[in-house]
């Protein structure tokens, strides 16, 4: 990345920087040849003519100064373009199976079957002997420590990442079998980090639906608890976000990406650490949103605050990315183990009032 930087910063500069000198010190080597000229007793040529000629010469080096610095921003550009395209070369690592399973009707049942997954080949298993059966409509919450391999699991249902040993399988067909277009339909993500582009709110809820209707979009922002702040703006949902969204808090935008989702109305949910960063008013309606999204869904949470997977169906705790331990709240509090340890050290950690 420095090497890239420092091509794309300094390609050219040091011929620029002897142009720009020549350019300056002409007008001094004219005034200085015509003084020692006019001493050895040269031409007789007066002072207007002199700088006359400097004004000239200095109309005509401009344009010639001006094409030459075109050089320089092509020889940036081209520092730029070659580690674009150095990404556009690299290697596609998911791809669709010859011949795709396609299926009409999800009813979203999710099994990570002997799942191991490695980012190295040499490296150690970030996932290592994971067994999980999510049945459809049931809620999984995945907690650990950081570093545990919670969001590396979560990826794995879209197919962000491919299992490196074992499989993950939605319905009984293993997800890599899946054409993507079914995919896409049958997962949806919400993440901490969200993406918006610059555009309307409208265009950005239309990217999980283009041919949603204004009431659709309405319904999909008013269960993300958003529509009315979006109908307070001046332009409503002609109103343009920004890029990645920055005229809209964190808040707000984590709840128009929940209406996103809600639009699409997939059957697989995976949130990823959706409210980690967000303050506790703010996470409390973000909250309330996801409940409504999480309704009748199968949904795996991954989460770092334990208060927002109490009420799931079922718990699994991973530790170095194996799997430690699993049950409800109420079981594993009992039991005393890790995720009793992690629920005391959320205790610790919570603001006093």
């Amino acid at each position: 990345i420095r090497d890239w930087v420092g091509r794309s910063n300094w390609g050219g500069r040091w011929g620029w920087a002897v142009i720009t000198s020549d350019w300056a010190a002409m007008p001094v080597v004219i005034y200085w040849t015509a003084g020692i000229a006019l001493q050895l007793g040269g031409p007789d040529v007066s002072l207007g003519t002199i700088v006359a000629f400097v004004s000239l010469q200095q109309g005509l080096f401009r344009p010639a100064v001006s094409l030459l610095s075109t050089g320089v921003q092509i020889q940036t550009s081209l520092a730029l373009f070659q580690r674009i395209f150095e990404y556009l070369d690299l290697p596609v690592d998911i791809t669709e199976r010859e011949d795709p399973v396609r299926l009409d009707h999800v009813k979203g049942e999710v099994r990570f079957e002997g799942v191991e997954f490695r980012y190295d080949d040499r490296g150690r298993p970030v996932l290592d002997g994971i067994d999980i059966t999510v049945p459809a409509g049931s809620s999984l919450a995945v907690v650990g420590p950081t570093g545990a391999g919670k969001s590396t699991l979560g990826h794995l249902v879209p197919r962000l990442y491919d299992v490196t040993g074992g499989r993950v399988t939605l319905d009984g067909v293993d997800v890599r079998d899946l054409d993507f277009d079914t995919l896409a339909r049958a997962v949806g993500v919400v993440s901490q980090e969200t993406y918006l582009f610059h555009a309307s709110v409208a265009e950005n809820l239309r990217f999980a639906k283009p041919d949603a209707t204004d009431a659709e979009l309405e319904e999909a922002a008013r269960a993300a608890q958003i529509h009315d702040h979006i109908a307070a703006l001046p332009d409503g949902y002609d109103t343009v976000v920004g890029e990645r969204g920055h005229r809209f808090s964190g808040g707000e935008k984590q709840r128009l990406a929940i209406a996103r989702t809600i639009l699409r109305d997939p059957p697989v949910l995976v949130l990823d650490e959706a409210t980690s960063a967000l303050d506790t008013r703010t996470e409390a309606a973000v909250q309330e949103a996801i409940d409504a999204l999480s309704a009748d869904r199968t949904t795996i949470t991954i989460a770092h605050r334990l208060s927002t997977v109490r009420d799931a169906d079922r718990i699994v705790v991973l530790d170095s990315g194996r799997l430690a331990e699993q049950g409800t709240h109420e079981e594993l509090l009992e039991r005393d183990g890790r995720y009793a340890a992690l629920v005391r050290r959320d205790a610790r950690l919570e603001p006093t009032k």
